[in-house]
């Protein structure tokens, strides 16, 4: 197959790299300079989709529809076009009407860090091509789960796990960071690490269940939670945010009692 991949980053030399190694004829493109003296480059958006069979797009969010637009008239009936950016879902809906008819366009979610993971990073695809580009990246060593649903179905999966992958992240660095100042990091430490290691699902019950019913006592404890970290002189934005997360839980239940 001729594979297109535009957007050369960590991510795109990746898989441009994994595509190479079972044959396929890969094509790279990018406007930055980005040295990829293993993978031939094309000069112009005409050049690299022209005669692809597969296009594959690395870019940032931001490039995704202006991309597509550069794409699309160059782009022959049949062709997949797999658009992997983080983009909002309506922008990978919006590409139905950019690109043109006969083009198959998948929206292709990446659900984890290809940097530590690389082509193993679990995927899922969704759109009129999201079969086609699963057969193509499946044996790459990529496992992909296919959303029989529309573009930007992925990418709304991914948005919200992204909500408690990203958040308890920033969670967990405050806590640790707190821990730190105060001296005891290694308490904290333990304390995240026996929650994350318990029954998953009875701690999502247990949190939805006694934050709802607890809202009031628990938004004014991360009042304190907040105030106590600025003394620490570390960051509260977590504990803020957790504080007024809970007022509104405490309101909202006032308003239906």
């Amino acid at each position: 197959m001729r594979c297109t991949v535009i957007g050369l980053g960590e991510a795109g030399r990746t898989y441009a790299h994994a595509l190479q190694g079972l044959g396929h004829d890969v094509l790279g493109y990018d406007v930055a300079p980005i040295p990829t003296p293993e993978l031939r480059r094309a000069a112009s958006m005409a050049e690299a989709v022209g005669q692809a069979d597969v296009v594959i797009v690395m870019t940032t969010a931001r490039a995704s529809l202006p991309v597509a637009r550069d794409a699309a008239p160059h782009l022959a009936p049949g062709t997949v076009y797999a658009d992997f950016t983080s983009a909002a879902p309506s922008a990978k809906l919006a590409l139905e009407q950019v690109l043109p008819a006969g083009v198959q366009a998948a929206d292709i979610a990446i659900l984890g860090p290809v940097i530590s993971l690389g082509v193993s990073t679990p995927l899922m695809a969704a759109g009129p091509g999201a079969a086609r580009i699963a057969e193509v990246m499946r044996p790459v060593g990529a496992p992909v789960e296919v959303v029989h649903g529309a573009l930007g179905d992925a990418m709304a999966h991914k948005l919200l796990r992204s909500i408690v992958m990203k958040g308890i992240a920033a969670v967990v660095c405050e806590a640790v960071e707190a821990g730190h100042r105060a001296g005891y990091e290694e308490w904290v430490r333990g304390q995240i690490a026996a929650e994350l290691a318990g029954d998953g699902q009875a701690t999502i019950d247990r949190f939805i269940t006694g934050s709802a019913k607890h809202a009031a006592r628990r938004a004014d404890e991360m009042a304190v939670v907040a105030d106590y970290c600025q003394a620490l002189g570390a960051p509260s934005h977590m504990s803020a945010a957790a504080h007024e997360s809970l007022l509104a839980l405490a309101e909202s239940a006032l308003k239906s009692a």
